[in-house]
């Protein structure tokens, strides 16, 4: 029996920019996520984590590569299997605000993906909206507000409801915590964890929280300037990182106790961020890394198996 409700194969999403310019913002990415597993996707701003969540959903067409969801190509879904696939992969977006339509009511809201997918009554739909509301720890009469109306964490809560309306199996949490207060984030995580064990559900959690991505993570992925350059365990990434640009962000995070944390060593890196179209030679990570040599610059390091389970894309992951 297969576990993996996604595959990832060597997914690239190129955008043309300016003249004769491509900006590679997912290159021959390759991972997997198991059914009812959360899969958390971190890095630095720009480095295609969204870009990534958006193709597999086929939000974006893919440049090149497969997506494979239930063991069937998304890019050659068509008619009722491309509608059965988008009733059973949904999304929760970044900004609670803007992608709510300041027009419509709550309910209505909710109920635009029942409308697609289901043949609800009128009172089924209602029953459903309330049952929806009170699922997110919201009262049933929100249903009847608009989204100005809400705060920025009961706006997300809509969003998450919206994205449960038709049932999925599989939700991109898109950086749903990044626009909330820091005493929110936490009710919203929480708040997906509740669900995904009375649901079943399989999340791509991405954010570049990194506290958060280690509490609702399974497994983790560091992406770096479109490319996938770690995939392992959510506790083996945080204790034992292994390539270098892991290290850093792993080094960065700060810890609740200011004692500990002003005896925690942080890993400074060199440089800017290099221009995604125009990216270097080789390793893309190399004109930042200490441990960079000459077969950075010309091989491409390929996502290999380290450690059971444990895949780097890395020359010199090894050293020390």
């Amino acid at each position: 029996m297969n576990d993996r409700l996604i595959e990832v194969k060597d997914l690239c999403k190129f955008f043309k920019v300016g003249k004769g310019n491509t900006l590679k913002a997912v290159d021959h990415v390759n991972l997997y996520i198991n059914k009812g597993e959360t899969l958390g996707l971190v890095g630095e701003s720009g480095c295609g984590k969204t870009t990534c969540g958006r193709t597999i959903l086929r939000l974006y067409d893919a440049t090149s590569g497969q997506v494979l969801f239930d063991g069937k190509d998304v890019s050659k879904m068509r008619g009722k299997e491309l509608l059965e696939f988008k009733k059973r992969a949904q999304i929760i977006f970044q900004d609670p605000y803007s992608s709510l339509d300041p027009r419509m009511t709550i309910g209505e809201i909710i109920a635009e993906g029942m409308d697609v997918h289901t043949n609800y009554t009128a009172k089924e739909k209602d029953a459903k909206i309330a049952e929806l509301l009170n699922s997110v720890g919201m009262k049933e009469d929100f249903a009847n507000r608009f989204a100005h109306e809400l705060s920025g964490g009961q706006r997300q809560r809509i969003g998450i409801a919206r994205a449960l309306a038709v049932n999925p199996d599989f939700i991109v949490c898109d950086e749903p915590i990044s626009a909330l207060d820091v005493s929110i984030q936490a009710q919203v995580v929480n708040l997906l964890i509740k669900l995904q064990r009375e649901r079943g559900l399989t999340y791509l959690f991405i954010s570049h929280d990194l506290s958060m991505v280690r509490h609702i993570s399974d497994r983790v992925g560091v992406m770096y300037l479109g490319s996938l350059v770690e995939l392992t365990k959510s506790k083996e990434i945080f204790e034992n990182p292994r390539h270098p640009y892991t290290k850093v962000l792993m080094s960065a995070i700060p810890v609740a106790d200011p004692e500990i944390d002003g005896e925690k060593k942080r890993i400074e890196i060199k440089g800017e961020v290099p221009s995604p179209i125009h990216a270097p030679s080789g390793c893309k990570f190399r004109t930042r890394c200490p441990y960079a040599t000459e077969v950075c610059a010309q091989e491409i390091p390929k996502l290999r198996e380290v450690k059971e389970g444990h895949f780097v894309a890395c020359h010199h992951c090894n050293e020390e």
